[in-house]
């Protein structure tokens, strides 16, 4: 069995203009641990996650997933290295049906291209699989909605769905439970959970709860100004004067 490679980044920096949005940042994400990236507002950590997913290109240093050179590739070219990503704003296709866009994207990770002249009935295991996701979120019931009739609990859900059916060897979630009920949110959280139970996958977050932070994090990653402040163990970090002062506000 191939050994589960790290995600790293050397000096990673990208300047807007006179503006250094993340400042020489190096770090090392490794399998079986969930790392959370918290900080103010405007402290680099959606621009952090942008640059190592590909939806922005460093104007210096390098994003590395193993031995493979990840900082000059396109979104797509990273997605089919390992690279799994998750956004604030849901990225769905909104006219199909739920099942369908779980189904692509088992096709997709199945390799299996548009096929004029084979029989639908043929692929039918890529549906069968896609309802195993859908199962696994808790989306059974609305498989055949389109996704622009659901709740947008529902859609973030059907993100992970997605992700999951893609098996990155990264998750990257943006905020996973940004805009969701009392009621939506755990759900997601138990889906995170569940994904980190696997020890090959690295899995990041971007969030702002503290509650969600100490639930699930192995360790904390702190940026501000664009630059890395503190990393460590959630409660070390956490109790780190730097912390409070930038972040906290003072308050455990």
């Amino acid at each position: 069995m191939k050994t589960p490679s790290d995600l790293y980044t050397e000096d990673l920096t990208i300047q807007f203009g006179g503006h250094i949005a993340v400042n020489k940042v190096s770090c090392r994400f490794k399998p079986n641990e969930l790392t959370v990236v918290v900080g103010p507002n405007g402290a680099g950590k959606t621009t952090l996650f942008n640059l190592m997913s590909g939806q922005l290109i460093a104007t210096s240093g390098k994003v590395m997933l193993g031995d493979t050179d990840l900082t000059r590739l396109a979104p797509s070219q990273r997605a089919k290295q390992g690279i799994g990503r998750a956004f604030q704003l849901t990225n769905l296709f909104p006219k199909l049906s739920v099942l369908e866009n779980v189904r692509l994207a088992v096709q997709a990770q199945a390799k299996v291209g548009m096929r004029i002249f084979t029989h639908a009935k043929s692929l039918k295991y890529l549906e069968q699989q896609a309802y195993e996701y859908l199962s696994q979120t808790r989306l059974e019931k609305v498989a055949h909605l389109p996704v622009s009739a659901l709740s947008h609990g529902d859609q973030r859900k059907l993100e992970v769905a997605l992700l999951m059916a893609m098996q990155p060897a990264v998750f990257m979630f943006d905020e996973p439970t940004a805009g969701m009920s009392i009621d939506e949110a755990p759900v997601i959280l138990e889906l995170i959970d569940q994904i980190k139970q696997d020890s090959s996958k690295i899995i990041l977050l971007v969030e702002h709860k503290m509650d969600v932070v100490r639930a699930l994090a192995d360790r904390i990653i702190v940026l501000h100004n664009g630059e890395l402040v503190a990393d460590g163990e959630p409660e070390e970090v956490i109790a780190m004067p730097i912390v409070r002062e930038i972040y906290l506000g003072n308050a455990a």
